[in-house]
């Protein structure tokens, strides 16, 4: 399998709908020398789910790529937070009140600010982490005026075997309804109907690298 191909004709196929979405290369379970060729192209956003395992792997080679973008897209323990804080550019997955303190406190201890997506969840499943859409407007108001933490956009993961375009419409009106211009949707299955949906930030790694046999 080349990666390399198989990200281009993904870049092709999105730029054929929209040229500004950044493509986000979910590059978990991989090792670095399996992105290289990606990394060497001239892509700078990359996405990991686990903190140490990314500081692993990229905490070595930033310094060599100034322009890497690195991505926070998996769920965020608070005890992990300090060490995302000082590795990753963004998060996609703020996801309550006590996290969101947490980072807050992280950000000024070093002097650095990231970009951040607020989760929406659209199920009613406790597991699934994120805000309730009623609970957003709310949520984002506190984060930006009391916390200062920059929130840039939504995010949002839609129910396995569902159809994921209501959902795609509904975090858009959301954004929309807060101010906010950025919208992490979209993965390998659905990135297309993200993009369509207005997304601008798509997260997808099988399609490049094939299925994983570990997550």
């Amino acid at each position: 399998m080349n990666v390399l191909d198989n990200f281009i004709k993904i870049k092709n196929s999105i730029n054929s709908l929209s040229s500004t979405v950044k493509i986000i290369v979910v590059s978990k379970t991989f090792d670095i020398n399996i992105i290289n060729p990606i990394i060497n192209y001239g892509h700078n956003h990359f996405g990991e789910n686990k903190v140490q395992e990314a500081t692993i792997k990229w905490q070595p080679i930033i310094s060599k790529y100034p322009n890497l973008k690195l991505h926070f897209i998996g769920s965020l323990q608070s005890n992990k937070a300090k060490d995302a804080v000082k590795l990753f550019n963004y998060i996609h997955s703020l996801s309550s009140e006590k996290l969101a303190n947490i980072l807050m406190q992280e950000e000024n201890l070093i002097n650095k600010k990231l970009k951040y997506f607020v989760q929406v969840n659209f199920t009613n499943l406790k597991e699934r982490n994120g805000i309730k859409p009623n609970e957003t407007k709310s949520f984002i108001k506190y984060c930006i005026n009391d916390l200062k933490l920059e929130i840039i956009g939504l995010m949002c993961i839609p129910p396995l075997n569902d159809n994921p375009n209501s959902y795609f419409l509904q975090l858009k009106k959301i954004a929309n309804e807060n101010n906010l211009h950025e919208l992490s949707m979209g993965m390998s299955s659905d990135y297309l109907d993200a993009v369509k949906n207005g997304s601008t930030y798509v997260r997808i790694g099988s399609k490049i690298f094939g299925e994983r046999t570990n997550q």
